[in-house]
């Protein structure tokens, strides 16, 4: 029988995401954009959680893309209580005006038990690039 993966365990965990173009700390005409984006983490589950790594998948408007791995997040491995949302901002530089970001936490319950959080793909661009 075939598996049904709307059966899976939801994560437990949400990640939200609001991008920024950095037009002071971009150069259009050395190819260089910049941007900002703060990340939004909660907890929807019922333990406390840890934030110990993450995946980056970066893709710019000429489909070259990059990876980024590493451990925690801006130089944290947070500890995310039930309930409770953990936020950071970090940036970006692209060398196109547009380009996407996609990726995942790893986390780790109290009785360490791993939890994959995906983020969903989002959207760099400067201002005027996209209808």
């Amino acid at each position: 029988m075939p598996s049904n993966p709307s059966s899976a365990t939801p994560s437990p965990i949400s990640v939200t995401v609001e991008v920024e173009y950095l037009t002071a700390q971009s150069d259009p005409s050395s190819n260089n954009y910049a941007f900002a984006y703060r990340i939004t983490v909660t907890n929807h589950g019922s333990e406390t959680l840890q934030l110990l790594s993450r995946h980056w998948l970066i893709t710019d408007g000429d489909q070259r893309q990059r990876e980024v791995t590493g451990l925690g997040v801006v130089g944290e491995q947070p500890y995310i209580g039930p309930g409770q949302s953990y936020q950071y901002t970090s940036g970006v530089v692209l060398d196109t005006a547009i380009g996407t970001m996609q990726g995942s936490y790893q986390l780790v319950s109290s009785d360490n038990r791993s939890i994959e959080a995906p983020i969903a793909p989002f959207l760099l661009a400067a201002p005027n690039q996209v209808n």
